[in-house]
């Protein structure tokens, strides 16, 4: 008996001085749940009983729903239902104690007994503690303790051991499935994951018609509160707290009267958007509204408007939007000058301030400088300094402007508007997921940095199918340290091992990290058959056997994953690859059907019947979202209209690319194309010359088609010696490709033609010229020019230069190709190029001498600094290294092509005096340009649209 008083007296001290380890339920946090008991550990549930859950009877009511959700829980996890308790204890010998610090009596007065030891928290911002205390309580043995320092801290510890037991916060909104466990033990210690880095953390549901609005309607009667309590419940278990809500057509305080008053309940923050001031919707004005949206010729009209607004709010915790957009999201009028919009922000507050009977700082405001009103910040334009200014980005991801470092910071702080869905120029994005965390991580670092970090809110559009970007944005906005470049792969593999178990984790967390990436390179909605190039660089080709390749591992891995979970699989990871391989097969086969009729092929007719079938397929993979899977859960969500854009709005209903059908001779007819050419032979009168051979830069390709019914044999051949051909021979009805390749142990040095013949049955020949360029000896360390480029994705350089100032960092999966290289320190002082000043070296091989184009693909980031814009530099060898500024040109048009690109091609002239080896440098100037891949054009580079791919490096 001693012995076991003296082990429990251990446990308890251990339990009350345990130093606090930052777990939590973001995905990455060390599980303090066993499925086996070990010494000390707390029985949540096992042998049929679960663990009485108690509440006291004064705690929020936000928190007692939590509670029941965490009853809810555990049920479906061990089958076994808990007691809910409220206020007592009963007869329990274990039980979890859950309260906020000042409304749980029981666990106040743990506190005082310093058995529980909440210093680490108390007075904190949505801090909790979970722990195991022994004998807290008389006749109790043991107790877990998850306590909070506020209401939603407490929630958030609740949320935490859900999460921990294997209840995804998707399990709702993507039907991710509860894995069943018979038991449940939790670890001795003492758990936090500390207070959240941004204060607010939330989402906006917007351009939501039709998928989102759809869906709603026909499940819940429309956008109420029955479709927000699952919302908000979405949100506190991703650890955010704050919403926009969903405007188009819907106005959130006066549709369901239940709305606001269930955000308050459940913990929510609840905002409206950037144009939308006082806490009113768009809609309200156009319902209740008399005369214009016009302050000078409408004031009284608009004040009593906003009143009503602060009226209504009454007590809730709310962020209120001041200041004042054109009605419609649209610019104020022409004469709006920087006066008048004080004066309005003035009233505004002067509203506040009479109606709730508080001071105006007291209630949280905020002013989005979005579009054209940070026009009239940079003007002079200035509002009270407790009001939050929520910094915003172009509506592609690039933040626009930052706070100047140094500068005095203001009370209310500074936040961002980021966006995963936009309606406008130069095109809407609201399909599908198109954003790649790499993207989102390289942004919002920036954002943190600089200090912008008491409101962080996205627009997600419908929510769905933007699961996973969400996840990461409010699990980087509550520990950005945590996850640092160099992790982003692991965060990956970790979201997809709590959505499906670590088994397949890995190979998941591959097709969520390549669908994004090539997602991103273009927008969906931005496709089509002009895109890529289908004669350069095998460029379309690739792009399709890419994202083909990546379709049949999600199909194959489909085949291998559970019954129960399968909807959520196909929601989260195999739809958007699917689809989106589709589609670019639908766009690859609609230029392919152009160039063939241009060449009067065969497969003309065949490619335009894949366009067809292609485009059906598209509806039938939409159709199966919307009604295949979790019995039609989720109806509507992919009504979302993607093909058939002709300018920035989206079109009423998908239109098929146009095609082309050819009608064929009676007779076959022999023709040959070669790569890199859209002509074709005998007809072209110019030679046929292939890309040129260059050792380590594999082969090219001829292809053999029919320009008629029928079929044709051939045979291919060669005197050269050092020149393979696969296949030599074969029997066309509609082509047939050709593989030319070199034999580089027998090819001689220097340049060196061979002709390649292509011989019909019938006699008839065509020639084919091949240059074979042996000049580079592959001994020499460098990239090596071929056909007159030098490709080189960025994280390849040979060696980088850092300093104190700036070291070089590469974020994986980032950007078009491979990979960004970005100096580390956001916030680095400007440097001057040159000497040991931080630089990435590349070596390169060239051909010849003479004037040569470095194009250095750079991340489309608008110079946030709102000063001379962002700057790099170039140099060959020695040379005086040219800086470049990558925001010269800040027309609309250039801004509407980077951003539509996904890319900036900044060029740099350089003249070469030697033929050789030769260091290219890249010199960091400003931080925060990101270099994606260098190009040295020599003179014969061609279009594409990722441009070359990476030359072959000799080591």
């Amino acid at each position: 008996m001693k012995n076991q008083f003296c082990f429990a007296a251990y446990i308890l001290c251990m339990a009350s001085i345990f130093p606090v380890i930052t777990y939590g339920q973001a995905p990455g946090d060390k599980s303090y749940i066993s499925f086996k008991n070990g010494a000390g550990y707390f029985r949540l549930s096992g042998n049929g009983k679960g663990a009485a859950l108690e509440v006291g009877n004064m705690e929020y009511p936000g928190v007692v729903r939590a509670v029941k959700s965490l009853q809810t829980d555990i049920t479906a996890v061990t089958k076994t239902s808990p007691d809910l308790l409220t206020g007592n204890v009963g007869n329990a010998n274990q039980i979890v104690l859950i309260g906020t610090i000042g409304k749980n009596p029981l666990i106040d007065k743990l506190i005082v007994q310093k058995k529980l030891n909440v210093t680490a928290i108390k007075g904190n911002w949505e801090a909790h503690i979970t722990t195991v205390i022994n004998n807290p309580l008389p006749g109790i043995s043991h107790a877990l303790v998850i306590v909070g320092s506020d209401k939603r801290g407490t929630i958030y510890g609740i949320y935490d051991l859900s999460a921990q037991i294997g209840v995804s916060p998707w399990y709702w909104w993507a039907d991710v499935p509860v894995k069943e466990q018979k038991k449940l033990y939790v670890i001795p210690g003492k758990y936090t994951d500390g207070e959240p880095a941004v204060k607010y953390r939330g989402i906006f549901i917007n351009d939501e018609a039709p998928s989102f609005s759809g869906w709603a309607k026909e499940k819940f009667g429309g956008v109420n509160h029955l479709v927000y309590e699952k919302m908000f419940e979405l949100i506190l278990r991703l650890k955010g707290n704050y919403l926009w809500p969903a405007m188009w057509g819907n106005a959130f305080n006066d549709d369901d009267k239940l709305d606001p008053v269930l955000a308050d309940e459940y913990g929510i923050v609840m905002g409206t958007s950037h144009h939308e001031p006082m806490d009113r919707a768009q809609q309200e004005w156009k319902r209740y509204g008399k005369g214009a949206w016009n302050y000078e010729t409408n004031g009284e009209v608009l004040r009593d408007f906003w009143k009503k607004g602060i009226e209504n709010m009454g007590s809730k915790e709310t962020i209120v939007t001041v200041g004042m957009r054109g009605d419609g999201d649209m610019p104020m009028t022409e004469g709006s000058n920087i006066k008048l919009l004080e004066k309005i922000v003035a009233d505004q507050r002067k509203i506040i301030a009479d109606v709730t009977g508080k001071d105006a700082p007291k209630t949280p405001q905020m002013w989005a400088l979005y579009k054209e009103v940070q026009d009239y910040y940079d003007k002079g334009m200035r509002v009270p300094d407790d009001v939050t200014l929520l910094l915003c980005d172009d509506n592609w991801g690039n933040i626009r402007k930052l706070p100047k470092l140094g500068e005095q910071p203001r009370k209310g702080g500074y936040g961002i508007y980021y966006h995963f869905d936009y309606v406008g120029g130069p095109r809407n994005y609201k399909w599908l997921n198109t954003n790649p965390i790499s993207k989102t991580w390289e942004q919002m670092h920036l954002a943190y940095e600089y200090n912008a970090k008491q409101v962080w809110v996205v627009n997600v559009g419908d929510l769905k199918p933007m699961e996973f970007p969400i996840s990461f944005f409010l699990d980087y906005a509550w520990s950005p340290d945590k996850w640092p470049a160099k992790r982003l792969d692991e965060y990956t593999k970790r979201w997809a091992s709590q959505q499906f178990g670590p088994e397949h984790a890995g190979e998941i967390a591959d097709i969520l990290t390549l669908y994004t990436k090539y997602n991103g390179r273009r927008k969906p909605e931005l496709l089509d058959q002009n895109t890529y190039s289908i004669v350069n660089y095998r460029e379309f080709e690739s792009v399709v056997n890419e994202y083909n390749s990546l379709r049949d591992k999600a199909q194959e891995l489909h085949k291998k994953i559970p019954l129960e979970y399968k909807d959520a699989y196909y929601q989260l990871v195999m739809h958007p690859v699917e689809a989106c391989a589709n589609l670019n097969e639908l766009y690859y086969d609609a230029a392919r059907n152009k160039l063939y009729a241009a060449q009067g092929r065969a497969a003309t007719n065949i490619m335009a019947d894949s366009v067809k079938e292609l485009f059906k397929k598209d509806a039938e993979i939409s159709e199966h979202y919307n009604k295949g899977i979790a019995n039609g859960k989720w109806d509507h969500m992919m009504d979302q209209t993607h093909i058939g854009y002709t300018y920035w709005q989206q079109p009423p209903v998908d239109k098929m690319p146009d095609v082309t059908n050819v009608e064929l001779p009676a007779t076959p007819q022999m023709s040959v194309a070669i790569e890199g050419s859209a002509a074709w032979w005998p007809n072209a009168q110019a030679k046929a010359v292939l890309p040129g051979f260059y050792p380590g830069e594999g082969s090219h390709y001829v292809e053999v088609f029919n320009r008629g019914q029928g079929a044709f044999n051939f045979k291919a051949e060669t005197t050269s010696p050092y020149i393979t051909i696969e296949p030599k021979n074969g029997n066309v009805t509609i082509g047939q490709r050709i593989w030319i390749n070199v034999n580089w142990a027998k090819a001689p040095n220097g340049i060196s033609t061979a002709s390649v013949t292509i011989t019909s049955a019938d006699g008839d020949k065509v020639a084919i010229e091949a240059v074979i360029n042996n000049i580079l000896p592959l001994n020499t360390t460098g990239f090596n020019e071929n056909n007159s480029y030098v490709s080189i994705e960025a994280e390849h350089y040979t060696k980088a230069v850092d300093n104190a100032t700036a070291k070089w960092t590469t974020i994986p999966d980032y950007g078009r190709t491979l990979s960004g290289v970005i100096p580390s320190q956001a916030t680095a002082k400007k440097q001057i190029p040159g000497g040991n000043s931080p630089h990435l070296e590349y070596a390169i091989n060239l051909i010849d001498t003479g004037m040569v184009n470095v194009e250095a693909y750079i991340s489309p980031t608008i110079d946030f600094t709102n000063t001379t814009g962002l700057h790099y530099a170039v140099s060959i060898d020695n040379e005086q290294p040219q800086i470049i500024n990558i925001n010269a040109d800040k027309s609309e048009k250039t801004w509407n092509k980077d951003v539509a690109d996904n890319i900036k091609i900044m060029i740099s002239k350089h003249h070469i005096t030697k033929p050789g080896a030769h260091i290219l440098k890249y010199w960091m100037v400003d931080p925060a340009v990101v270099l994606q891949k260098i190009v040295v054009n020599t003179g014969g580079e061609k279009w594409s649209y990722l441009g070359p791919p990476e030359s072959y490096f000799s080591k």
